[in-house]
């Protein structure tokens, strides 16, 4: 397989072992790894993040991980434009660029372009985000689909933050997003990647999920989120999406007892992966599949 001039995607569920699979590739094929993960970017949340340990980077170079301060919000546009950048350092190096994480939208970024929707101002998007608040998630889903129909199929309608995006392009643009999607282009060639989806198994993935939450805590998690809260981050900041932040938070309040958040991040979890899967069963169709008992052999052909 000659990988020279081609860059690497590795995505999968939160947990599945992305990390430790990117530097298992790295070595073999000299790579340096770009991370693509939006909660992976923050230097504040390490553990919670699950950032890769520094200690098992094993002389692989890694890139974009925890370089950029909470208090700011950080954009798929953000992401896209350093990726790039360090992709064509890598490459620059005569080195394979591995770029890894369980962000869908950094990929489809990457691989399709960003739509370059026009600014919509914060004004009018409040005012839809109140609307949300008012009438519900399922209502705005329901009102979203009379006006943008094409969103029945795209958008799952339990995903908010979608579905308030969609309803306020279409009611600023009076063009759906889907068609504002459809005039990206990627800057590289769809030959360039090799796109790999590591597919886990569900019970197998909710035993590693609660596993890695029983480590997240055990390494720190809760004085981290306890520095975190010291910080006074505002609330509409993308950061306090991480989970666990708000779970810790109750426990330091006195508001949850230990088991109760240990609990409920283990829940999240889950169903964060849940909806990584359902999206990457939506837009990754033409990733190859590999299963874990898979990759040594997957490796081996390198």
């Amino acid at each position: 397989m000659d990988l020279k001039s081609k860059i690497i995607l590795i995505s999968g569920p939160t947990a599945s072992g992305k990390s430790n699979f990117a530097i298992k590739f790295a070595k073999k094929i000299k790579g340096e790894i770009i991370n693509a993960d939006s909660m992976q970017v923050y230097k504040q949340l390490k553990i919670l993040s699950a950032r890769p340990n520094p200690k098992k980077y094993q002389k692989i170079k890694h890139h974009l991980y925890g370089f950029y301060d909470a208090k700011k919000n950080f954009s798929t546009g953000d992401w896209l434009k350093l990726a790039i950048k360090k992709i064509n350092e890598v490459r620059k190096r005569k080195k394979i660029p591995i770029i890894v994480g369980g962000t869908g939208l950094y990929f489809k970024a990457l691989t399709h372009g960003l739509v370059n929707i026009p600014k919509i101002p914060l004004r009018f998007r409040k005012k839809i985000r109140s609307l949300q608040l008012k009438i519900g998630n399922k209502r705005l889903y329901k009102e979203l689909l009379k006006i943008d129909p094409i969103s029945k199929d795209k958008i799952n309608s339990t995903d908010t933050q979608r579905i308030i995006r969609a309803y306020e392009v279409k009611q600023f643009t009076k063009k759906s997003i889907h068609d504002w999607f459809k005039n990206t282009k990627s800057k590289f060639v769809k030959d360039n990647f090799l796109k790999i989806y590591i597919d886990y198994d569900r019970k197998a993935l909710i035993e590693r999920i609660n596993l890695r939450t029983q480590e997240m805590l055990e390494a720190g998690a809760i004085r981290e989120v306890n520095n975190f809260i010291k910080l006074k981050i505002r609330k509409d900041k993308t950061v306090n999406k991480a989970i666990g932040v708000n779970e810790i938070k109750a426990y330091l309040t006195k508001e949850k007892k230990f088991d109760e958040i240990k609990e409920k991040i283990s829940i999240k979890t889950r169903q964060y992966a849940k909806r990584q899967s359902t999206w990457a069963r939506g837009n990754m169709t033409n990733w190859i599949k590999l299963k874990p008992k898979d990759i040594n052999k997957f490796l081996k052909k390198i």
